[in-house]
């Protein structure tokens, strides 16, 4: 299994806060568990393609969008 992905972690926080979310809210509309949400934007979780698609939904965006963002951190 590969390392969590540390700007995948930061984007996600990014976009968050642009969208004015709480990690609370964030999580219960991708169905995650807020304990387990927090676990990817600290970058200590490496979430499944699934799950990256469930946030990129709850954000309001495309999971193409995310990856360009994560793509202009690296």
């Amino acid at each position: 299994m590969s390392a969590p992905d540390q700007t995948l972690a930061k984007t996600l926080r990014q976009v968050r806060r642009l969208r004015h979310e709480t990690q609370e809210g964030l999580a219960h509309k991708a169905g995650l568990t807020v304990a387990a949400y927090a676990r990817i934007e600290r970058g200590t979780a490496n979430p499944t393609w699934t799950t990256v698609c469930r946030l990129a939904r709850a954000l309001g965006t495309s999971v193409s969008d995310i990856a360009r963002l994560v793509e202009e951190e690296s």
